[in-house]
């Protein structure tokens, strides 16, 4: 009997969505292993058999028999994880609308399920049995902007990547990498290293940079702002960041600027205010106040964590929001920044984040926004808010199974399949993926230093959907803690660089940006799973090819086998039929037709 308990279907993202103005995404999940064949039943709402097409009054006589007009469609079978199956179909609705249900078949039994239940035969007496698209309207489509799915992503922490002109380094600077990094610390880097450093950047394939916070503020890694409108004088002026934008953009490289608005620095001018005047104070309700007078120890107010010094800025205030929107506006239309990434993104109201996206989306149609949230995200990623979140869940599968090796070939397959199918494809295509940030150790750290386990996590991250990013000096072979050690600064020197790990990490970037299977212009399949060698196949099949990307976690040379010849992307050499890996290594095979 098929386990009805567990098939499960909503009709809303990501379960169903339009994918663009013309395609709806429908998916399902059922029992792992318990169905044989998924077929969608499907049709336009409107639509009746022909013989009686005359008969359309919705007065429903039960002595006459309507015959609602469908079509099936068969799922695939997209992958599994511990516990499901997750099918998926994606259909074209001619009219635009288009009601469905889903026949599910084992050898032994057939059932239909439908927005109302279970049936043992296909109900045609009316459509309104089955769930609904009502209508592909298109200003409900998902529009993230293209150019986001063909960019690589380059997180610099702008104190700690070059210091290009030190007459503008903050008093007490110390001198380049001369210790270690500390909460307090400033090494002077600034906008003038970056430009004297595009070279590199384009030379290693990246087309997109996320720079975290650049605005007035007293630390060294600016979350605390003092003023949104101003940039911190430590990293140059407004004549230097523009110079930077136009080289940056000149080079191919879009700008992905940081601002928290959740939070401000206890020194920002309306907290003062508001510690200086109490309740009198005009900004008195631009924070969260529990009580007068201010104290700060313990603080009688909303904050950040428990930072005293970061107090919860109000976003449902018409003026904060107003003057937060101001921001959002301003450093796209003056400086024409690409997009934001928002900190703290989970902790601000809703409403707050539309009027965002509509105020920047506006100055820029094609801007990207990105939330910072760990957690599951589905309610930032309906299209009115966010484009994509900084994908942390995929961030901890990837570094457990290659780094840290503390789980399973299997484990890691099913940790990446519930993630895609945990949002609409076309948020896939466009999600912030990462292996480290400032906010983590760095990979390599997690690896426990093996530059082997490090060229596999690279590897698979590149050859991931989505839009991957590389956190600043990973490429080099940069090592650290939890922050702030995570936050050195970068390694100029080409003797103490892992120059063969920045040779391989340049080649993925060149080879995913030559083959878009390797991105998001393909599916992405497990195939062939073995816990006990630690391996697995990843199978990306599109129009421009199939693909076939090796993994071998395994201590162990592999050997893989496949159907016709392929030639290995990373040398250049051909194989027919199999192939040997050896341990803790990894390869990309394109399939040669014929």
């Amino acid at each position: 009997m098929i386990n009805k308990q567990a098939v499960f279907h909503r009709a809303m993202s990501p379960y169903v969505y339009k994918y663009d103005q013309e395609t709806v995404h429908i998916r399902l999940t059922t029992a792992k292993g318990d169905v044989d064949r998924i077929r969608l039943i499907h049709g336009d709402p409107y639509e009746w058999d022909a013989e009686r097409e005359e008969d359309r009054d919705w007065n429903f006589d039960p002595d006459k028999e309507k015959f609602w007009k469908t079509q099936q469609t068969p799922m695939i079978r997209t992958g599994a994880d511990a516990t499901h199956d997750y099918w998926f179909v994606a259909i074209k609705p001619s009219r635009r609308r288009v009601r469905y249900g889903f026949e599910l078949s084992t050898a032994e039994e057939t059932a239909i399920y439908t927005e109302r239940g279970w049936y043992d035969e296909i109900p045609l007496d009316h459509p309104g049995y089955y769930f609904a698209v009502p209508y592909i309207n298109a200003v409900d489509v998902f529009d993230a902007p293209a150019w986001v799915k063909e960019t690589v992503w380059y997180q610099i922490f702008p104190d700690r990547f070059a210091n290009g002109d030190v007459t503008n380094d903050r008093q007490g600077t110390v001198p380049w990498a001369s210790e270690a990094p500390a909460y307090e610390n400033h090494f002077g880097g600034d906008f003038q290293g970056v430009i004297d450093n595009i070279g590199y950047l384009k030379n290693l394939g990246i087309n997109g940079i996320y720079f975290c916070p650049v605005f007035a503020a007293p630390s060294n890694h600016k979350y605390d702002t003092l003023d949104y409108l101003k940039l911190d004088p430590a990293f140059g002026t407004e004549e230097k960041f523009r110079e930077m934008v136009e080289l940056l953009h000149a080079n191919g490289i879009r700008v992905l600027l940081d601002a928290v608005f959740n939070h401000v620095s206890v020194d920002h001018p309306t907290f003062q205010d508001v510690i200086k005047r109490g309740a009198d104070s005009e900004y008195a309700d631009w924070f969260m106040i529990d009580s007068f007078p201010i104290e700060m120890d313990p603080p009688n107010y909303e904050v950040f964590a428990f930072e005293a010094n970061m107090p919860k800025l109000n976003t449902a205030n018409a003026d904060v929001k107003a003057y937060l929107l101001k921001v959002g506006r301003y450093w796209v239309e003056e400086f024409g920044i690409d997009g934001w990434r928002l900190d703290v993104a989970s902790e601000v109201d809703h409403a707050f984040w539309r009027d965002f996206r509509k105020e920047v989306r506006m100055a820029n149609p094609e801007a990207y926004i990105v939330g910072e949230c760990w957690t599951d995200s589905q309610e930032w990623l309906f299209g009115d808010q966010f484009d994509a979140v900084m994908n942390y869940g995929l961030t901890e599968a990837f570094l457990t199974f290659f780094a840290t090796r503390e789980t399973t070939a299997s484990e890691f397959s099913d940790a990446v399949v519930r993630n895609l199918n945990g949002n609409a494809m076309n948020v896939n295509e466009v999600m912030f993926n990462l292996v480290g940030s400032h906010d983590t150790p760095r990979a390599l750290t997690r690896a426990g230093g093996d530059k082997e386990r490090m060229r596999l996590l690279l590897l698979s991250l590149l050859t991931f959907t989505g839009s991957p990013v590389i956190y600043y000096g990973d490429e080099i072979g940069m090592t650290g803690g939890q922050d702030p050690a995570n936050r050195k600064c970068m390694e100029w020197d080409q003797e103490k660089q892992d120059t063969e790990l920045l040779s391989y990490v340049t080649e993925l970037i060149a080879l995913r940006k030559a083959h878009p299977a390797l991105a998001n212009e393909a599916s992405y399949v497990f195939e062939q799973i073995d816990d006990e060698k630690n391996q697995f196949v990843i199978r990306r099949s599109s129009p421009h090819g199939d693909y076939l990307i090796l993994i071998n976690n395994g201590e162990k040379e592999a050997r893989f086998e496949f159907s016709g010849r392929a030639v290995n992307l990373l040398d250049g050499t051909e194989w027919a039929g199999e192939i040997n890996v050896g341990p803790i290594h990894g390869t990309i095979l394109q399939i040669k037709n014929g």
